[in-house]
């Protein structure tokens, strides 16, 4: 473990990071903390499907034809997944059935998260991000995650578990 590491889960890690990586690509700090917990959302709905923690998609989401009204007006790729997302009176918002994700909340659950320790971690995962284009951190983005985000166990069992975040390690993946 490195001089600046924290124990904390992956499924906040992915979410500020896809935020951080969403704010690179152009959108304003209330949008992408949004696209940040979908994402997050997102990959923890497929792992935990993957685990059996969840069960399989109901039949009206196994192959058919993604369908309007869900509450989507367009998708946003965030770290190689595609969001849901539609224009508010506030701004772009990812979306969660009908209903856009509040950024308030999403800043008050990494605030949860990472306590004192948010900002370092936020300016690791920015130092990072900067270090590419918006076009390559598009392509490296969720890759990066990967060799960075915090080692858990393997399967059920690293379910929900801690991992340390090494913060002289995220900033040293763009060096590798």
């Amino acid at each position: 473990m490195g001089q600046e590491a924290i124990k904390v889960n992956r499924a906040p890690v992915l979410t500020l990071w896809a935020a951080v990586v969403a704010e690179r690509q152009g959108y304003d700090r209330d949008a992408a903390l949004t696209l940040g917990k979908a994402v997050a959302g997102l990959n923890a709905q497929s792992k935990g499907r993957m685990l059996g923690i969840f069960g399989p998609p109901k039949a009206a989401e196994r192959g058919a034809p993604k369908k309007r009204g869900l509450g989507e007006e367009f998708w946003i790729e965030v770290c190689g997944r595609p969001v849901p997302a539609k224009t508010t009176p506030d701004g772009i918002r990812a979306v969660v059935g009908p209903d856009p994700i509040d950024p308030a909340s999403v800043q008050r659950y990494l605030e949860g998260k990472f306590g004192e320790h948010l900002p370092a971690v936020e300016g690791a995962m920015k130092e990072l991000a900067g270090a590419f284009s918006p076009e390559k951190l598009a392509d490296y983005a969720y890759g990066l995650y990967e060799q960075f985000r915090p080692q858990i166990a393997a399967g059920r069992r690293g379910w929900g578990q801690k991992g340390e975040l090494d913060l002289d390690f995220v900033r040293s993946v763009s060096r590798k």
